[in-house]
């Protein structure tokens, strides 16, 4: 099996900042990518950023300048930084994982994992 787990979050401040973190546990093997998607109240989840195991990143456009992404590769774990918060930032935000794990019978398999959402609201 293989969690992931989120935390961070929470009622902020437009203007403010916020750090989310998300830890992969498991017979992980390896996490080739791991990124955060976003849904806002009333529509469809979105990608917000992402990146590989060799450090490459993609933002999307509404968060670019805002936003960093990292990961510790050693702890299975990514990072979200967003600064200059925005009411529009306000969503349940998901972590995600392309994850390698060893099956109980001993079979190398890939799948997408994600974490249970944590919220972020950010008022004006």
């Amino acid at each position: 099996q293989v969690q992931l787990v989120e935390s961070g979050g929470g009622l902020m401040q437009a203007g403010g900042s916020l750090r989310l973190s998300c830890a992969a546990s498991g017979s992980i093997v390896s996490i080739e990518t791991m990124g955060w998607y976003r849904q806002p109240p009333g529509k469809q989840r979105e990608l917000v950023t992402m990146i590989t195991s060799s450090g490459s990143t993609n933002y999307a456009d509404s968060v670019k300048g805002r936003c960093i992404i990292s990961r510790d590769n050693a702890k299975n774990t990514v990072y979200l930084q967003m600064n200059s918060l925005k009411p529009e930032d306000t969503a349940v935000y998901y972590c995600y994982g392309d994850v390698t794990r060893v099956s109980r019978l001993g079979q190398i398999q890939t799948n997408t994992y994600w974490g249970q959402g944590t919220q972020v609201t950010v008022s004006s």
